[in-house]
Formats: C-alpha cells, sequence, structure tokens
C-alpha cells in the first residue's frame, strides 16, 4: 500500500542495495524518525528472497505468531494451562491485532518485546525461579532491542511498570529485589544491544549535540538532536515540527479497546472480579498486568497518541482476560450470552446493507464510490471516514463471508457449552478476517498506486515526478524501483533529513517542473486525478498525456505514447515489473 507500507519497505531496500544499514534513507534523503531495527529485519528478509512486497512483511507476521505463542506461555507458567490457551486465544484472535498488522509498523515487535521484558521481570523475582539471572539478562536483552525498535518507550515502558509494581507489592525497597534484577549488568547488557546504532547514527549525521527545544522549518540539528528531542520530548509534549500526526481524542482511545479486543472485550466486567493480591504467582502476575496497563493507558491519554500506540497493552489485557474466562462462572457467562446478541446483530446488519446494495452498479473500482476527507488522514484510521454506503456495492462478496461468520458464529456460540463457545468465537473471527482480507483486496486500486506502477514499467525511460508527498506515492517508487523527484514536497516525513548537508537535489518547485515538462526529455508524473485542473492550467492540456488511472490517480507524461489512454487496472504485476522490482536502482537507472 502506499504511505508507510511501501515507504518502510523502500528504505529497506535502500538499506539492502546501498550497503548502509546505518542511516534510513528515502528518495535519498535521510529519514531519521525510527530506529535501524524497524527496517533491519526486512532487508535481512530481501536478501534472503529477494526484494518482494510479501517479503516486507514476514517479520511482522512472525512477530504477530510470537507475541500470541508468547503470551500463552506466559498464561499457562502464570495460571495453568487452560488461562494460558484463553490468553494466547485472545490476542490472536482480536480485532486489534489483526488490523495493525495489516500496515508495516514497528508496534507488534515492540509489544513482543515488552511482553517478553515484564515475564522475564516476574521470573526474575520468582522464589521457585532456578535461574533468576537468566530471566534477568533476558529483562535487559529485551529493553535493549525495544530500544532499537521504538526508541525510548522500549525500556521507559518496562520499567516504569516493573517500579509501580514494586512499589505497589512493597519490594521496592528489598536488597533481594535488586539482587535478583542485577540493573547495573542489566543496564550494561541494553547499552550494548542498543548504543551502538545510536553511535553511529549520529557520528554520521551531525552535528553531535542540541539542546535547542525550538522546531520549525529549515532547522536541522542532526541525529541525536531530531530523535530524542523532536521526536519524543517534543512529540510528547505535542509541539514537535513537522506536525505530519493527529491524535485520537482521548475518550475515544479509552473506549475503543472494547473495539481492539473484540470479541473478548465482552468479559471485560469480570476483570474487576479477580483477585489481585500478590499472595502467589497468578496475584502478582494480575497485579502486574493491571500496573502494565494502567501505565500506557495514562500514558498516552497524556501525550499525542494514535489508535494503534495502546498495543503494547494488549498481551496484558489478554492475561487477565484469559485468567477471568478459565475462572467461568455467571458473569462468563453473561459475557457470552453478550457476544451472541452482538455478533448476531452484526451479521443481520451485513445481510441488510448487501440487499440494499445488491442492485448499486458498482463500474470501475471503489475509489469512483468513496469520500475523501484529508483532515482524517493523519490518524492511521482515516480513511475508514472515506465509506459511503454506495462503496459497499464494492463490497457484496465480503459481506456475505461477513455475515456468515456473525451469524454462523452466533448460533454456535449459543449452542456450544462451556469453554467450547470460545473456540467457535474464534473460528468466528478467522472467518471474519478473511471477509475483511477480500475486503482489503477491493481497496487496493485506492490505497496502492501498484497499477501505475505496472504501466510505468511498461513504458519508455523517463524522469519520475510525484505529486507533493512521497509517502503518497510510495508503492510507485517501490515497485517500479525508481527514485523520484518531488514536486512541491518538502513537507512532512522528509522535510527535517531535506535540509542536512549533502542531501540530494530532489524537491522541486512548479517553476523547476514546468521547464523539465516542456523540455525533450520525457518525464512521468503521478497525481490524483483531482489535480489535473491544476496541472493543465501550469503546462498545458496538450502537454498532458494520461499513461494509465486507477484509483482516483493517474499517470501523466508529457510526450504521448502510442496508445496512451486510461488503463483499468492489473490484478497481477508482469514478469517485466518482477525483474525491475529485484534490480537495485544503481543497475536499474532509466530502465
Amino acid at each position: 500500500m502506499d504511505d508507510v507500507d511501501a515507504a518502510v519497505a523502500q528504505i529497506s531496500r535502500n538499506m539492502v542495495t546501498s550497503g548502509d544499514w546505518v542511516t534510513p534513507r528515502a528518495d535519498g534523503v535521510a529519514f531519521l524518525e525510527k530506529p535501524a531495527m524497524f527496517y533491519w529485519p526486512m532487508a535481512v528478509f530481501f536478501k534472503i528472497f529477494g526484494i518482494h512486497d510479501w517479503a516486507a512483511r514476514v517479520p511482522f507476521a512472525l512477530s504477530a505468531m510470537g507475541l500470541a505463542c508468547l503470551t500463552a506461555a506466559f498464561g499457562i507458567w502464570a495460571f495453568g494451562r487452560k488461562a494460558g490457551f484463553y490468553a494466547g486465544l485472545c490476542i490472536a484472535t482480536c480485532v486489534g491485532l489483526f488490523l495493525f498488522t495489516r500496515i508495516v509498523i514497528p508496534d507488534v515487535t515492540l509489544t513482543l518485546t515488552i511482553a517478553l521484558a515484564m515475564w522475564a521481570f516476574l521470573r526474575a523475582l520468582d522464589e521457585e525461579e532456578p535461574h533468576p539471572r537468566l530471566w534477568a539478562f533476558l529483562l535487559a536483552a529485551s529493553m535493549g532491542v525495544g530500544v532499537l525498535l521504538k526508541s525510548l518507550v522500549g525500556a521507559v515502558f518496562p520499567v516504569a511498570v516493573a517500579v509501580i509494581y514494586l512499589f505497589f507489592t512493597k519490594q521496592f525497597f528489598s536488597a533481594r529485589t535488586w539482587t535478583r534484577l542485577r540493573p547495573i549488568s542489566g543496564f550494561l547488557i541494553a547499552m550494548l544491544i542498543a548504543a551502538p546504532w545510536h553511535v553511529l547514527a549520529a557520528i554520521r549525521n551531525p552535528p553531535y549535540f542540541s539542546l535547542s527545544f525550538h522546531s520549525g522549518p529549515g532547522e536541522y540539528h542532526g541525529f541525536l538532536w531530531f530523535y530524542f528531542i523532536n521526536e519524543q520530548v517534543l512529540r510528547f509534549l505535542n509541539l514537535r515540527y513537522p506536525r505530519d500526526y493527529n491524535t485520537v481524542p482521548r475518550i475515544w482511545f479509552w473506549l475503543f479497546h472494547f473495539l481492539w479486543l473484540f470479541p473478548w472485550s465482552v468479559y471485560f466486567p469480570v476483570i474487576a472480579k479477580l483477585s489481585y493480591k500478590p499472595l502467589d504467582r497468578a496475584g502478582k502476575t494480575r497485579m502486574l498486568a493491571l500496573c502494565w496497563v494502567g501505565f500506557i493507558l495514562i500514558f498516552f491519554t497524556f501525550s499525542t497518541t494514535q489508535e494503534y500506540y495502546s498495543m503494547p497493552c494488549y498481551p496484558a489485557l489478554a492475561l487477565l482476560l484469559g485468567s477471568a474466562m478459565a475462572m467461568g462462572g455467571n458473569w462468563i457467562r453473561r459475557g457470552t450470552l453478550t457476544l451472541a446478541g452482538i455478533v448476531a446483530c452484526a451479521g443481520l446488519a451485513c445481510i441488510t446493507i448487501f440487499f440494499l446494495v445488491r442492485n448499486v452498479p458498482a463500474p470501475g473500482d471503489i475509489s469512483s464510490a468513496l469520500g475523501h476527507h484529508p483532515s482524517a488522514y493523519t490518524l492511521s484510521l482515516g480513511h475508514m471516514m472515506d465509506l459511503t454506503f454506495d462503496s459497499f456495492a464494492y463490497l457484496r462478496f465480503p459481506l456475505v463471508i461477513a455475515a456468515i461468520a456473525f451469524l454462523g458464529g452466533g448460533l454456535g456460540i449459543v449452542l456450544a457449552k462451556g469453554s467450547k463457545s470460545f473456540l467457535v468465537a474464534a473460528l468466528m473471527m478467522v472467518v471474519f478476517f478473511h471477509a475483511a482480507r477480500l475486503a482489503m483486496v477491493v481497496f487496493d486500486p485506492f490505497l496502492s498506486s501498484r497499477t501505475l506502477a505496472e504501466a510505468l514499467l511498461r513504458s519508455p525511460g523517463g524522469r519520475l515526478v510525484v505529486d507533493r508527498n512521497y509517502w503518497t506515492w510510495s508503492s510507485v517508487t517501490f515497485y517500479a524501483n525508481r527514485d523520484a523527484l518531488i514536486l512541491n514536497g518538502r513537507i512532512f516525513n522528509l522535510e527535517y533529513g531535506s535540509y542536512a548537508p549533502g542531501a540530494p537535489d530532489v524537491f522541486i518547485d512548479d517553476t523547476r517542473f514546468k521547464n523539465m515538462w516542456l523540455a525533450p526529455q520525457r518525464c512521468y508524473l503521478v497525481a490524483y486525478r483531482a489535480r489535473l485542473p491544476q496541472f493543465e492550467a501550469l503546462v498545458g492540456q496538450e502537454h498532458l498525456d494520461i499513461v494509465a488511472s486507477g484509483g482516483g490517480k493517474v499517470l501523466l507524461t508529457n510526450h504521448s505514447l502510442e496508445g496512451a489512454g486510461p488503463m483499468r487496472g492489473i490484478p497481477d504485476l508482469s514478469a517485466t515489473a518482477k525483474i525491475a522490482l529485484a534490480m537495485p536502482l544503481a543497475d536499474r537507472r532509466e530502465f
């Protein structure tokens, strides 16, 4: 997909082709927002399997599976086999984990490291643990890896949760606690893992030190300032520049967890009835989970936040849910009946929508039926606002599958006895996730510009220009394997790196674009179809030829091509595209 998906994959490819595994670069511009370990797993899989879109997703798929297995193992250790199995089932089949692993972001891997750190913390303190030193070192290593994945939160979250837990359990001032946790050697281990990349990145991206708390256009203070002051302190205070993000309203940030942990969130009321007295392993784990959830939610209540920022607390909620589900009781039965009613209503809603849109025309692709709300796109799920009633005409088959999942699931949940209802609910979610995947395929022309990249690869060589935001057209540069000039796009993610000494001259204005476009050399431009009138006024309609179109986007060229005109969309990349996709930029040039 466009935006972060393809941009991150392209940055990872650049590491492979350039040999520079220290400074992430997009379109040749230093991109210093995220630590390098975010990109390293993708780059490694590119080295092993070649440059493919699916290879970029493998590390995150493995992280999701690892997180489910780790949560189950944690639950088994703390509560027993049944509760551990339910905990793993909760996190493996909840809406949040599925939804926020459709995009390439490091949060699922970060959540894995935090969950491992929390388990290692309890294991190191456990009186029956024969190898506390090993678990203390694993705790430190997990935090070191977490820092390499998403900066300071990878260590701040586990440390803060641990400190709060130790205070509540009156262990903070105990000498035994610190003897078993080994904080000094642990700190050295974490630094050994996290520090080398930070030092190298600072050396390669000077200046080294700046204590300025002002962030604005045209300013460049090096890697350390941007990475720690701008991205950590100023972002938390909502003062970061550039302002390319938004924040979820606080009330919705909290309430959305009923959706993110669905279907298991129907058992949230039962969590309140659990015992949190740290008298045994189960009680200590529940107390830790409570501190874990509470700190993360409160932390982001006072910070800017996206919908998925709270993912690191999902394992804690899953552990509490698994413990409650294993205990059973009237509240669990009431929750199960509530779930059956909710999914039955959802199934009826899907059937109703299907019949209402069964005769609605669905020409072209779904983009023609969607609304446009650019102000919402700074949120990770902002495109959900674009859905209109007519757009469901393109989603008839996914609606049928979703209806089958919900109605069949609701009936099965009612008929199943005891814990079998949990298995029915999990199976229901698997089928629903398949329906969601089919819906994403329908959205592909809107969310991705792959068809434009395909058309570009079939066309004669020429210089590529993207309109405004590089991220918006990142799938073009990934699939076509080309760097691009960016028209009026010195904004958002790449702005800071564009002011670094030696940054490539890839940002152009209207004057430079017009001179290029009217020159004899061939150029290509990708832009939204709605922007055509502006380009016609700038260079003249006679100098704009549409090479391909789809998803409300167009690929234009300045010199006519034989057979040029609107194209509807190409479902799969051709052999030519696949060859170009695997070629390094240095070898490809004007392919």
